[in-house]
């Protein structure tokens, strides 16, 4: 099985080379080597030359503010492309997976949003996510759409690494409390990412659209208090005291792009669909903090 990854450098891409590197041969690209999603072109020139039995794009556009100013880039690497990569999966034959997000919704109420849930994305940035899964639904090729929220990893930036450097620095810090989600690692989707790809290939009725994040959610603030406290226990030196976390509201942090506040996504569908358990998001965030701490 020849499998086409695109954004290898990012995140979640860097997780894929491991996960994904057992199951076939494995061609990883990034914008350099001919993996670009804003050259439409040379997008499906690649694609056509390699002639992959799965396509895993990993690429996508994410800066959510900046996405406000920069709406046509956003859309052609967020919609236009991943478009075009389903109609080029439909002829190849090939399985596309494809990674979305929680932005899609519009983060009212409380409960966990299923799949068929109504979408109404806030954002430039949630609206090119979903114009992305629609034309690839669109196409009618086999295909599997993962929307996941807060994703993190060891490598690279994150928000559990920022905290830690400002704890370090500040006698005081002030995070946002009603933003409402579950952390979920890099590696926990790669992985997921290579187990659906498999039962997929073997049964193509599991294709479509799946909710992939770790169990159970949090708050940004308590998602501090725990990566700060974690760290207090290992003996990293924490400046601010535990009281001194504050919880503030959205409100008091005004950005360009506007937040869902509950980015709760059910994942019984897809447990039920593979069989698979999906871990607790202290899990995953713990495995991560003692690797870079």
């Amino acid at each position: 099985m020849k499998i086409l990854l695109l954004g290898k450098n990012g995140q979640v891409g860097w997780e894929l080379q491991r996960a994904l590197a057992p199951l076939g041969e494995l061609i990883s690209l990034d914008r350099a080597s001919g993996g670009d999603l804003a050259d439409s072109a040379s997008l499906l020139a690649t694609v056509q030359a390699i002639s992959p039995q799965v396509i895993v794009n990993a690429a996508a556009y994410t800066a959510v503010d900046k996405a406000e100013t920069e709406s046509g880039l956003a859309h052609q690497i967020n919609a236009t492309a991943p478009g075009l990569l389903a109609l080029e999966a439909k002829a190849l034959g090939a399985l596309l997976i494809h990674y979305s997000t929680d932005y899609v919704f519009d983060g009212s109420g409380e409960q966990a949003r299923a799949e068929a849930a109504s979408t109404a994305p806030l954002s430039v940035y949630g609206a090119s996510k979903l114009a992305g899964e629609d034309a690839i639904r669109a196409s009618g090729c086999e295909h599997l759409i993962l929307r996941t929220s807060w994703v993190y990893a060891a490598r690279g930036g994150n928000f559990a690494k920022t905290m830690l450097r400002l704890a370090a620095e500040r006698e005081q810090l002030k995070v946002i409390a009603d933003q409402i989600g579950a952390p979920t690692g890099a590696d926990l989707l790669a992985d997921l990412t290579a187990h659906m790809l498999r039962a997929t290939r073997a049964n193509p009725a599991l294709s479509g659209t799946y909710h992939a994040v770790a169990n159970g959610e949090t708050s940004w603030h308590a998602y501090a208090q725990h990566v700060i406290e974690f760290a207090r226990a290992r003996g990293t030196p924490i400046k601010v005291s535990p009281d001194q976390v504050l919880a503030i509201p959205t409100c008091d942090y005004p950005t360009p792009a506007q937040r869902p506040l509950n980015s709760r996504l059910s994942t019984i569908k897809l447990q039920a669909a593979f069989g698979l358990k999906l871990p607790a998001w202290q899990v995953g965030v713990e495995r991560m903090l003692t690797e870079i701490l």
